[in-house]
């Protein structure tokens, strides 16, 4: 039988094609791990002998960038150009409209180009195709662009009296270099698998200043004494996250083909099975999917840390922290006991892109806005849309339920244990119920899906958030600021009336 030749175009070096035969996987996604190992050597090299003790940044941000463009070129083939486009296009409007519109415009122009190429790439050339493509990278470098234009204008257009304390930690306050700009989108230990990171902590790394990395950390002066502003060794780091890498990849392997999504629609299957087997079956086939992001995104947390960016310094005991730009948190994902747990803990850093750029400054229904440029973000197949609409309602019944519910089950421990446990399976059902469509892709196969459950997930949380009342964001903000201003009145008041008290004993006496 003649097997089907893919262009070298689409799918970068044909250099591994008998490798890819020999293991029977597709070229591209074995040329996308073997890059993700040379890079993780290559990391080490970069920290040991293009230290910033021992070079200059000029270099290191040309070492990385040209070692990112190979990667990519090796991968993606000449599909890697849209990296350069993309990039490219945004820097002239950055440079040609001001700080004061340019984030908007990039906004604008960095999705609508990512749109464009997902589009194609789905309807045009290989839909249904989900494996390595050069789009993936694509979103990342959306990522880093819209934010680091987003922190430009913060830094150099707005007032600091007008930015959160978040914003005032990353924002910028001058305009990157074309190489400082293309070093952050395109490095070599980003520009497959990301993750995202603030542009201050690139620069930050490049040129040696740990101390502007740690904005996440509240260290007290002991342990900065003890340790000073030395960056430690990543290697056992490094070699933690590999095995985890390594357990995730055997996990999918060995089970993924045993609990197919696809059961879930198949037509014997919900004739013949228990509505309570459907959700069992629901949990395990959607729980096996998860691993292969757990792989790639640890492997791309540790190819940063082998090259010494992802410190983040130290705990209070005094072992160091690496999950600057962590992705994921395993545990909290698997435990979650809510629906926004899940998320906060899923995709870190994207979720960070979404709040920095949409939720906090979105003026009307934020959560709605998030949700949608998600989709938006992530890609073409209708699947993503029916997630992330299906977010949507879930996240504002879920909302409701802890406003509401919670605080009935906080009287004693037992009492809360009940309540986790429900919670979380309550949570990890709906995490599935919810994911499905992204996993299936088209709307045939998810609707299928969803009438086989009669909606009920939908209509539950539809019903949950109109009953339960929950205050709207604008007002909880406007109570926790009043909150804070009245604070140190109250404090005041406190003391003059404890001082009054006191003087008026000191007479009596």
């Amino acid at each position: 039988m003649a097997t089907e030749t893919v262009s070298p175009a689409c799918t970068g070096s044909s250099l591994l094609q008998p490798i890819s035969e020999i293991i029977n996987l597709p070229l591209d996604q074995v040329n996308f791990v073997v890059c993700q190992l040379f890079a993780l050597l290559t990391a080490f090299w970069f920290r040991l002998y293009l230290h910033p003790s021992k070079t200059s940044p000029f270099v290191r941000h040309v070492v990385a960038t040209l070692l990112g463009f190979y990667f990519a070129l090796f991968c993606f083939g000449w599909y890697a150009l849209h990296f350069l486009v993309q990039s490219g296009l945004t820097y002239g409007i950055m440079i040609l409209t001001g700080v004061e519109h340019m984030h908007k415009y990039c906004l604008v122009v960095a999705l609508g180009y990512l749109s464009f190429c997902q589009i194609t790439r789905v309807y045009v050339f290989d839909y249904g195709m989900y494996s390595a493509d050069f789009t993936g990278p694509m979103m990342v470098i959306t990522q880093k662009i819209t934010s680091l234009t987003f922190e430009i204008h913060d830094g150099m257009c707005r007032k600091e009296e007008q930015l959160t304390p978040n914003q005032k930690i990353l924002a910028i306050k001058r305009m990157p270099s074309l190489l400082e700009y293309f070093s952050y989108n395109c490095n070599f230990m980003g520009i497959l698998a990301g993750p995202t990171c603030s542009y201050n902590d690139y620069i930050a790394f490049i040129e040696g200043t740990p101390c502007r990395r740690h904005r996440d950390q509240q260290t007290n002066g002991k342990a900065n004494g003890r340790h000073k502003q030395t960056d430690p060794s990543p290697n056992i780091e490094v070699v933690r996250k590999l095995a985890t890498c390594f357990f995730s990849l055997m996990v999918f392997l060995s089970v993924c083909k045993v609990f197919p999504v696809e059961r879930n629609i198949d037509d014997d299957f919900i004739a013949t099975t228990p509505f309570y087997a459907q959700v069992v079956y629901l949990y395990l086939s959607m729980l096996t999917t998860r691993p292969k992001y757990y792989f790639v995104w640890t492997l791309a947390d540790a190819i940063n840390n082998a090259a010494g960016f992802g410190f983040n310094g130290y705990t209070s005991d005094g072992s160091p922290r690496w999950d600057l730009i962590s992705n994921l948190r395993i545990m909290d994902i698997e435990f979650a006991t809510s629906f926004k747990m899940f998320l906060d803990n899923w995709n870190i850093q994207t979720a960070h892109w979404l709040k920095r750029v949409c939720y906090e400054r979105c003026p009307y229904n934020p959560t709605a806005a998030t949700f949608i440029l998600s989709a938006m973000w992530h890609g073409a197949y209708p699947g993503y849309y029916l997630t992330f609409l299906t977010g949507i309602v879930v996240t504002l019944a879920a909302r409701a339920m802890r406003h509401n519910v919670r605080p009935h089950f906080l009287g004693s421990p037992s009492h809360k244990l009940v309540y986790d446990v429900i919670t979380w399976a309550g949570t990890q059902i709906a995490i599935c119920y919810t994911v499905v469509p992204f996993v299936l892709l088209s709307v045939g196969p998810s609707m299928k899906f969803y009438r086989s459950w009669y909606f009920s997930v939908h209509i539950g949380c539809v019903l949950l958030a109109v009953a339960l009342p929950v205050k709207p964001r604008h007002l909880r903000l406007k109570g926790q600021q009043k909150g804070l201003h009245l604070a140190p009145i109250l404090s005041h008041l406190d003391s003059t009336s404890t001082d009054s008290n006191c003087n008026q004993k000191t007479k009596a006496t």
